[in-house]
C-alpha cells in the first residue's frame, strides 16, 4: 500500500511541476456568477462558459447557474453555437468580490446545446466535464467518488478512429482482449478491465448489446466506468472490472450535415453522414450513417458493414420531451485468426507466441468462409419535469442480435498428436507443431433483451444540506436461442509455404454435414429497485450513498426440441455502495474514496456427488482512494487512484473427483493503481496520457493455479499517451499534427503448474496524425502503428493484430 501511495505523490507532483511556470498563484481574483436560460426561460444545463482570449471558464449546474474565479480586470463572456447566434457579456472583475451578471439568454433550444462551440474555455478539447450517466445523476467529475474516463468525439474525430474498440486505446488500464466476431450474444470485442473481462454492453446508460465491432460514427463520447457496478446497472451488463457505456449523438434545431469519405491500406473505403434538421419548432432529427469495407493485413480476409442511426427529438410541452433512436448494424465478416491451445505449451516447447512461428501474414482459411450478423437497437426516452425539483425519466430499450455462418478457429497441436491423427496425417511433414483446423458455425442463432426504467431524479435542500437523488425501478429480459455448430477440418502445419491453407474454404465447409447443435436456448428476468442520493454535507465534503435490490429469475434452459435440460431458480441480491469527497480547493481538486459492489449469478454446475447444483451469488467488493484534479482553470485533468477488488464464491474444481465436480468457496484478488492526464499545459498543445499497473492472483482455488495471475486478467502494466498541436489561427487555421502510442507489458495468457506458462509478448504502437479543420471542410492523413510491429493479443489464445495502415479522410460540412 505504501508503494502505491508513493507512486501517487510522485506523479502528482510532477503533473504539477508541468504547469507551475506558467500559472500565478496571486490571491487578487474575483468571482463571476450568473445564470443562463434558453429562450423558453429553461435553464441551459452543462454549457461551458468563459471569458474571452483567456482560460477562466466554467460549465453550468442544472439549473443554468455559474461561478468561476478570475483575475481582476474588463472581460467578454462569450458562448458560441454552430448556426446559433454568438452571445457576447462585457463583465468586470474586481478583486475579492463577487459580480453577478444579468441572466443570459441563449437563443436556442435544449437539444441545441449538445452542438456547443465554445470559443472560450474549450483550449482543454478533449476534456468532458459532466456525466449524467456515470451516476444517473447529472455530477462533475470532481463530484463523483467513482473513476470513470471519458473518451470525447473531438478525440476520436482527430485520431480518425472508425470504432468503438479502437478509440478505447485512449482509456487508461483497459486493454483489448479479442477482436469481435459478430457472434449472437457474446460476438462484441473482449477487453480486460482491472483484471477481469468486460464487453461494450451499455448505451446511454442502459443496456444496448452490439455483437459486431461498434461503429463510432454516431458516438459523441465513451465513458469507461471503473470497478464493481451493480448498483445502478445491475450484473448482466457489468463486469467486476467495470463497464464500457456509449453515449450517442442526439438532435438539435438547427440545419447540419457532413459527408465524410476515407480510403486507406488493405482496401479500406468507407463513407460517412450525418445529417440534422429540424421539423418544426419543437422536432428534430438526426441520421449518421456509414459503409465500410476493409480487406486484411494477411493474405485472405475482408469485412464489409452498414452502421444506420436514426433519432428524432420531440418537445410536446415545456415539461414534457420525448427522445426515439434506433442503432442498426450488419455486417459480413470473414473471421480474423484464433489460436487456442489444445496441446500445452510445456508439450509445445514454448513459452511466448514468438516461438509459435506463426506465420503472421496468412489467414488459414480463405476470406469467402463468412459470416452474417446483424444488431439492431432501440431506444425511446420520456422525460417530464413533475416540478423544479423533480424530473421523471422512462426509457424503454430493445437490444436484437443475430448471427449465421461458420466462425473458422485453430487448436495448436504437437506433431505427435498430428501425425497419430486417423485423417489428414499422411499428407503432412513429419516435424514441427501443427494446428487442428476448426469452425463453430451459428445457425439462425438470436439473443433478445429488452430493459424497461424508469428514474425520479430530485435535486433538493434539506436545511442547507444539498441532496441530488435517483429512485429507479428496472425490468430486464433476456431471450437467447443461440445455436452452436462445431466441425473439424484436419490438421495444418502451423508454417509451411507448400501447404494450400486456402483449401479450407466455402466449399469445404458447405461439404460438412451440419452435425449435433449446441444451444444456449433459455429466459431470464431480472426485477431491480435502486435509489442514490448525493449529499452535500457541507462546501467542500460530499458523501454518497446507494443500494439495489435485484431479483433474478431463470427460467431454465432447454434443448433443440424444446426440452427442458435445467430446472428454472431465482435468487435475490443486494448490492450497496458508498463514496466520500473532501474538495480541498473547491471545483479545483477533490479525495475521493469510495466502497462498490457488484455480483454475477453463475447459473448450474456440477456438484462433488455430480449432481447438477444452483451456485450462489459470487461477488466482489471493491475500496478505491484518489485525487481528482481540474487545476489552473481546467487546463490540468487528472485522476490518480489505488484500487483493490476481493471476489468471493467462486467456483473452483475439486481435487481428484471422478465427476469433475467443483466447490463454490473460491477467492480472487485484483489491486492495482491507475493514473490518467487530459491536460492543456501551454496553448495550443493538447495531452492526453494514462499509465496502469494492476496485482491480480487466484488467493484460494484449485492446486494447479493457486497463487498465479489469471489468465483472462491481461497485461501488469499498460500506457497511453496522445499529444496535439493545432497550430495558432493566425498562422495557418485549423492545422493541426498528433503523435502517439500505446504500451502493453507481457501477457500470461496460460499461467499453470500443469500447463506452464505462455506469454504474448510486450510491445509499444506509435501512431501519428495530420490534419486542417476548417468550418467547411476537414482533410486528415493518418498512421497507425507507424513501425510495423509484429504484436498480439489475447486471453487463453494468440490473436495476431493489424500491421501498418495509413488513412486518408475528407469530408464536407453543410
Amino acid at each position: 500500500m505504501v508503494k502505491y501511495q508513493l507512486t501517487v505523490l510522485a506523479i502528482s507532483s510532477a503533473l504539477l511541476s508541468m504547469f507551475l511556470p506558467n500559472v500565478s498563484f496571486a490571491q487578487n481574483k474575483g468571482t463571476v456568477q450568473g445564470k443562463v436560460v434558453t429562450t423558453k426561460n429553461e435553464p441551459a444545463d452543462n454549457v461551458s462558459i468563459g471569458l474571452e482570449g483567456t482560460g477562466y471558464g466554467t460549465t453550468t449546474r442544472s439549473n443554468g447557474e455559474f461561478s468561476f474565479k478570475a483575475p481582476s480586470g474588463s472581460y467578454t463572456i462569450i458562448i458560441s453555437y454552430v448556426g446559433v447566434e454568438r452571445v457576447e457579456v462585457p463583465v468586470t472583475v474586481i478583486a475579492n468580490q463577487t459580480v453577478t451578471v444579468p441572466q443570459i439568454v441563449i437563443k436556442a433550444s435544449l437539444s441545441q446545446l449538445t452542438e456547443v462551440n465554445v470559443i472560450a474555455n474549450r483550449a482543454n478539447r478533449f476534456t468532458r466535464k459532466v456525466s449524467t450517466d456515470v451516476g444517473k445523476i447529472p455530477l462533475d467529475n470532481l463530484e463523483n467518488a467513482q473513476s470513470y474516463t471519458t473518451i470525447s468525439s473531438e478525440l476520436i474525430k482527430e485520431q480518425q478512429l472508425f470504432t468503438v474498440e479502437d478509440a478505447l486505446k485512449n482509456a487508461s488500464g483497459i486493454q483489448k482482449m479479442w477482436d469481435a466476431t459478430g457472434r449472437a450474444g457474446d460476438g462484441g470485442g473482449y477487453f480486460t478491465l482491472r483484471g477481469f473481462t468486460t464487453q461494450t454492453r451499455v448505451r446511454n446508460g442502459i443496456a444496448g448489446l452490439v455483437t459486431s465491432s461498434i461503429d463510432a460514427g454516431n458516438i459523441d463520447k465513451i465513458e469507461v466506468i471503473k470497478g464493481p457496478s451493480a448498483t445502478l446497472f445491475g450484473s448482466t451488463v457489468t463486469s467486476f472490472g467495470g463497464l464500457i457505456n456509449r453515449v450517442t449523438k442526439k438532435p438539435y434545431g438547427t440545419f447540419g450535415a457532413e459527408i465524410g469519405q476515407s480510403v486507406g491500406s488493405y482496401n479500406l473505403n468507407r463513407t460517412t453522414i450525418d445529417v440534422n434538421t429540424p421539423l418544426g419548432s419543437d422536432i428534430a432529427f438526426r441520421l449518421n450513417g456509414a459503409y465500410s469495407y476493409e480487406g486484411s493485413f494477411q493474405n485472405y480476409g475482408k469485412n464489409r458493414t452498414f452502421a444506420f442511426a436514426p433519432s428524432l427529438s420531440v418537445k410536446a410541452s415545456d415539461r414534457l420531451s420525448f427522445l426515439f433512436e434506433a442503432e442498426m448494424f450488419y455486417g459480413r465478416s470473414s473471421a480474423k485468426p484464433f489460436f487456442f491451445f489444445w496441446s500445452s505449451p510445456k508439450d509445445l516447447g514454448v513459452t511466448n507466441a514468438n516461438q509459435l512461428k506463426i506465420d503472421y501474414k496468412q489467414a488459414y482459411a480463405n476470406d469467402n468462409v463468412t459470416s452474417y450478423s446483424r444488431s439492431l437497437n432501440y431506444f425511446a426516452e420520456a422525460k417530464y419535469k413533475i416540478s423544479d425539483k423533480f424530473t421523471s425519466q422512462t426509457i424503454f430499450s430493445s437490444s436484437n442480435s443475430y448471427s449465421d455462418g461458420p466462425s473458422p478457429y485453430y487448436y495448436l497441436i504437437t506433431d505427435a498428436i498430428a501425425m497419430a491423427a486417423p485423417y489428414n496425417a499422411p499428407d503432412l511433414p513429419g516435424e514441427g507443431n501443427y494446428i487442428l483446423r476448426n469452425d463453430q458455425s451459428t445457425a439462425n442463432s438470436k439473443l433478445g433483451a429488452i430493459q424497461v426504467q424508469e428514474n425520479i431524479n430530485g435535486d433538493f435542500n434539506i436545511g442547507s444540506m444539498r441532496n441530488r437523488v435517483v429512485f429507479g425501478l428496472d425490468f430486464q429480459r433476456q431471450n437467447s436461442h443461440q445455436i452452436f455448430l462445431d466441425h473439424q477440418y484436419g490438421y495444418a502445419p502451423i508454417n509451411d509455404p507448400n501447404f494450400d491453407y486456402g483449401n479450407f474454404n466455402k466449399q469445404a465447409v458447405d461439404a460438412v454435414d451440419p452435425g449435433t447443435p449446441y444451444p444456449y436456448i433459455y429466459k431470464t428476468n431480472t426485477y431491480s429497485a435502486y435509489v442514490s442520493d448525493v449529499l452535500n454535507l457541507t462546501d467542500k465534503l460530499i458523501a454518497s450513498v446507494g443500494v439495489r435490490v435485484d431479483r433474478y429469475e431463470n427460467k431454465g434452459s432447454y434443448n433443440v426440441d424444446g426440452e427442458q435440460v435445467s430446472k428454472p431458480f431465482d435468487q435475490t441480491a443486494y448490492s450497496p455502495k458508498f463514496g466520500l469527497i473532501y474538495q480541498p480547493v473547491k471545483e479545483a481538486l477533490s479525495l475521493f474514496a469510495n466502497y462498490q459492489n457488484g455480483f454475477v449469478n453463475p447459473g448450474v454446475y456440477t456438484n462433488g456427488d455430480g449432481q447438477p447444483a444452483v451456485a450462489d451469488l459470487q461477488n466482489a467488493n471493491q475500496i478505491e482512494g484518489g485525487i481528482k484534479t481540474s487545476l489552473f482553470n481546467g487546463k490540468l485533468n487528472s485522476t490518480i487512484s489505488y484500487y483493490r477488488i476481493n471476489v468471493t464464491n467462486v467456483l473452483r474444481p475439486l481435487p481428484n473427483s471422478p465427476v469433475f465436480g467443483q466447490v463454490q468457496d473460491g477467492t480472487q484478488l485484483s489491486q492495482g493503481f491507475e493514473a490518467e492526464l487530459v491536460a492543456n499545459p501551454i496553448p495550443a498543445v493538447n495531452i492526453v496520457a494514462g499509465f496502469s499497473y494492476n496485482d491480480s492472483k487466484f488467493t484460494k482455488a484449485a492446486d494447479n493455479v493457486q497463487g498465479l495471475r489469471p489468465n483472462t486478467a491481461g497485461s501488469p502494466y499498460l500506457a497511453n499517451l496522445y499529444i496535439s498541436y493545432r497550430l495558432p489561427q493566425s498562422f495557418v487555421k485549423g492545422l493541426g499534427v498528433g503523435v502517439g502510442g500505446n504500451y502493453a507489458s507481457n501477457n500470461k495468457i496460460i499461467n499453470s503448474i500443469s500447463e506452464g506458462t505462455f506469454e504474448l509478448p510486450s510491445y509499444t504502437l506509435l501512431n501519428a496524425s495530420i490534419y486542417l479543420d476548417r468550418p467547411k471542410y476537414r482533410i486528415g492523413l493518418t498512421g497507425n502503428n507507424l513501425t510495423d510491429k509484429h504484436y498480439y493479443t489475447g486471453f487463453t489464445t494468440v490473436n495476431p493484430q493489424r500491421l501498418r495502415q495509413f488513412v486518408l479522410s475528407a469530408s464536407y460540412k453543410l
